[in-house]
């Protein structure tokens, strides 16, 4: 089992993009939105993923995530999935330490709603906060993708 340990934050400046190494295109929906256990399909580029999340405690919780064929990603979205389909654009930015922003910009029903995420080593790992960002959201479930997709 991997622990994913990650950190939410609104953004309130487009500024991230003067400082961005790369973006990608993501589509994703979920085949279960049940908090203690969320299974998410995401597509980017050519490649797909099968996404099983535990429930949260505080920033971690565990993960499994497992490679798929976009063909079969594209019909479990289009025939399974319990929520609407999210779209946006990921901006990775680099942190302190080799660490990496993830900058999600939203479209359709949330566009204008930008939250970026760090993932750490380690619930007490230190690192910068670029002047970007604003509140910290994480543990919010209002801004947990499973719950978004329910807007949709």
């Amino acid at each position: 089992m991997g622990i994913e340990i990650e950190r939410k934050f609104l953004v309130v400046d487009n500024s991230y993009k003067d400082l961005e190494e790369g973006h990608m295109k993501i589509i994703q929906g979920y085949l279960s939105i049940n908090p203690d256990s969320t299974i998410r399909i995401r597509i980017s580029g050519n490649k797909a993923w099968l996404t099983v999340k535990s429930k949260n405690h505080g920033a971690q919780r565990g993960e499994w995530e497992y490679e798929i064929p976009v063909n079969e990603a594209k019909e479990m979205l289009s025939m399974c999935c319990q929520s609407g389909i999210i779209d946006k654009t990921r901006h990775i930015v680099p942190a302190n330490d080799g660490l990496k922003w993830e900058i999600d910009e939203f479209h359709g029903n949330y566009a204008g709603l930008v939250i970026a995420e760090i993932e750490l080593p380690s619930c007490n790992t230190e690192f910068e906060k670029p002047d970007f960002l604003g509140e910290e959201v994480t543990g919010n479930p209002k801004y947990y993708n499973s719950v978004l997709s329910k807007g949709i």
